[in-house]
């Protein structure tokens, strides 16, 4: 029987947790609240059903679907959705186009299947339903779905620009919640595990305010190019005038040391608590970040969006402040150090991420992984962010194409060049040795599927992906290639290396020092012409911040001696523990030097290298067998290496289903103490779950731990 009046809405179930089962977004939080949340990928059907206050009569009910996103929806601009539903049963063939089919039609339910486009912006949209009678003039009946619906990338479907063909990986790069990230100089660098969290209920919401306090259009949100780059740029405060709090971005960087008004880098377990502080502020920077833990909140924020992440370490890392695709340090002609003649430095690591797209706006063969920085170090069209930039390209020395290429060539494999003072040359200085293979030692990511709580057995080097094996014909080409197409790197490399030098200078490699052992700075010199040669060399340590700012000077040594023709010599500078105990800074990273010059031939070489003073691991041990939903205790352990007073001390734990993020204050600890403390947590998920600890004090930070532990159900629990 025909109705007069139109439908009337009376409830829209959107079946929140079958829905996110088929978009595999069943691990969020928000899916499994009290209210839940729609959370969908876009280009891919979802099922939902009207229930309205009489029976649906195709014949003569209109009802159309509205969803609508940002301030101004427009359906030109591809913001705003609007379907009427109809008795076809088949979608549109247009996939950037709305569109809905009749599942089911029984009495007052009516049952549908929507599809959105598969290029919309990602974040929440609204959804409206109008209803009115085939050629009525009244105004429509209006429907406002109460809930905001999450629409995010879908790297699952073959015709987003994010997807990805092995889809197995998609399980570590947009589902993995914990991962490790490289830390330390070369010879000592090691996983950190880091808790991305992207599924805990802060994290989307926190996302989305990040969006709106960004410049980002609403038309820009379904690009993966503009979202990463945004991304980069908001997840820090930082602008061409230095750290700004009211820059909306999420992190305020800090590096030397001094937290007393925020948590150090080295403190924090994860992502969570730092967007949830973030959110809870409605947008006020989090102190303090550094660049591993940048890229550990970029990691998160590109997994909860849908786009396909990994963190990556470049251990020995160029800081290239003039596009000159080298490090240049500075001599005068007594060989002293001139740091104000460039503002270059070695970084013993760096931390970025790798997000996986294609890219319609470079030529084939360009897309896949896209390196994208959101530590802020050089700015890029006027503010501070870099990429996303195609890794092929970066390896291929192709730096014409967008975003930030050349920077990133110079990070991974720039020449390290040595310039001395030199008032005969035009140039005011001459070039002496230098080091082709210094910078972009390794390149680290997690492994997929592995996860090593013990060692690094889940590491992935990956470091051909963004260059040709060091020294070899392909890797020079490669960045002479970038050097011919960067104006001011062709004026630097056009000064030719030194030739026929006779005496070979080699610096050994320390790769790790445990904290409290003694240590050399040892210089291997072969004289191999058939002279005598005189030499002069300085020697020096001292310790450095992780990005390569010095800190303090340790200790020097300089002499001149005469070298007999055809022989080999070694020079050493003895360091005991109490010479670098408290000079050392925040990672304990340490700076060997040496310089030389000989007198009758005015050879000059210089060389320097970095080292880690290892510190002690955090013990995790669970009590008994921890089981879903009862009260459970961690016990934390480590020895004091130090023969001093700790002071300031602070535990931080947490884990994904086990325990939101736990500070802990802790008193002061003795010299060479054993410090133990126990707390209780109630576990919430069943499975293997992972576990991360960290410990921060004024005298000794970054000391961490972790440990995997299986969480039974109650009725798997052993009688």
């Amino acid at each position: 029987m025909e109705s007069t009046d139109a439908l009337v809405v009376d409830t829209v179930y959107m079946f929140e947790k079958e829905n996110a089962s088929l978009h595999n977004t069943e691990n969020f939080e928000l899916i499994h609240a009290d209210e839940p949340t729609p959370i969908l990928r876009r280009g891919q059907e979802f099922s939902l059903t009207i229930r309205f206050n009489r029976d649906y009569i195709e014949q003569q009910d209109i009802v159309r679907l509205l969803f609508n996103f940002g301030s101004n929806p427009n359906v030109f601009k591809g913001t705003r959705g609007v379907n009427t539903i109809t008795n076809r049963n088949n979608y549109l063939s247009d996939l950037e186009a709305w569109s809905v089919r009749i599942i089911d039609v029984s009495g007052i339910d009516l049952s549908i299947e929507v599809r959105s486009p598969i290029d919309s912006p990602v974040g929440i949209w609204q959804f409206n339903i109008e209803t009115t009678i085939s050629g009525s003039k009244e105004p429509p009946n209006i429907y406002q779905y109460d809930k905001d619906i999450y629409l995010l990338f879908n790297p699952w479907l073959k015709d987003d620009l994010v997807y990805m063909e092995d889809e197995q990986l998609l399980g570590e790069y947009v589902q993995t919640d914990v991962g490790k990230i490289w830390v330390g100089p070369n010879g000592s660098a090691r996983g950190r595990e880091w808790i991305f969290g992207q599924f805990d209920a802060s994290v989307l919401p926190a996302c989305m305010l990040m969006f709106d306090k960004s410049d980002i259009k609403a038309t820009s949100r379904g690009d993966p190019v503009m979202v990463a780059r945004t991304i980069s740029k908001m997840v820090n405060a930082y602008n061409a005038n230095g750290y700004k709090e009211e820059l909306n971005g999420i992190l305020f960087g800090r590096w030397d040391g001094d937290y007393i008004d925020g948590v150090a880098p080295s403190a924090w377990t994860g992502s969570v608590p730092i967007l949830e502080q973030y959110l809870d502020t409605n947008g006020e920077c989090v102190k303090y970040g550094q660049c591993w833990v940048f890229a550990g909140v970029v990691g998160t924020i590109c997994r909860a969006l849908g786009l396909p992440t990994r963190v990556v370490t470049n251990i020995v890392s160029a800081h290239d402040t003039n596009v000159s695709l080298s490090i240049d340090h500075y001599y005068d002609e007594n060989m002293q150090e001139l740091p104000g003649e460039s503002y270059d430095s070695v970084w013993n690591y760096h931390v970025w991420n790798d997000v996986w797209m294609a890219r319609p706006d470079l030529p084939k063969g360009y897309g896949g992984w896209q390196a994208v920085d959101g530590t802020p170090q050089e700015e890029s069209n006027g503010v501070y962010r870099c990429g996303p930039a195609s890794v092929e390209a970066i390896k291929q020395g192709a730096v014409g194409f967008n975003y930030d290429v050349t920077f990133l060539v110079s990070t991974v494999n720039a020449d390290v060049i040595n310039w001395k003072a030199d008032p005969t040359n035009d140039l005011g200085y001459t070039r002496i040795n230098g080091d082709t293979k210094h910078i972009g030692r390794m390149l680290l990511t997690k492994a997929p599927w592995i996860f090593d709580p013990n060692g690094d057995k889940d590491k992935e080097d990956i470091t051909y992906e963004y260059k040709s094996p060091e020294g070899t014909d392909a890797e020079r080409l490669t960045l002479y290639r970038a050097v011919r197409n960067t104006p001011t790197a062709k004026r630097y490399y056009a000064v030719p290396a030194p030739e026929n030098e006779d005496l070979i200078f080699k610096l050994e490699d320390l790769e790790r020092v445990n904290i409290g052992e003694p240590f050399n700075v040892t210089v291997n010199i072969t004289n191999k012409s058939s002279e005598l040669r005189t030499v002069r060399a300085i020697l020096w340590a001292g310790s450095v911040y992780y990005n390569g700012v010095k800190a303090n000077l340790v200790k020097r040594a300089e002499g001149t001696f005469v070298m007999e023709p055809n022989v080999t010599e070694q020079l050493k500078l003895h360091i005991n523990v109490d010479d670098y105990l408290d000079e050392l800074v925040e990672y304990s990273i340490m700076k060997i030097n040496a310089i030389a010059t000989v007198q009758e031939t005015n050879q000059t070489w210089a060389d320097e290298d970095d080292f880690q003073v290892i510190k002690p691991k955090i013990k995790i041990e669970i009590d008994n067998e921890p089981i879903v939903g009862r009260p459970s205790a961690v016990t934390l352990s480590f020895n004091n290496p130090l023969k001093k007073m700790l002071h300031d001390c602070v535990f931080n734990y947490a884990g994904p289903g086990v325990s939101k993020n736990k500070t802990i204050h802790f008193r002061d600890v003795e010299p060479l103490e054993e410090v133990r403390i126990q707390h209780q947590f109630i576990p919430q998920k069943e499975g293997k779950q992972k576990i991360i600890a960290t410990f921060t004090s004024k005298e000794l930070d970054d000391v961490t731990g972790s440990v995997e532990v299986e969480v039974l159900k109650e009725d798997e629990e052993k009688k």
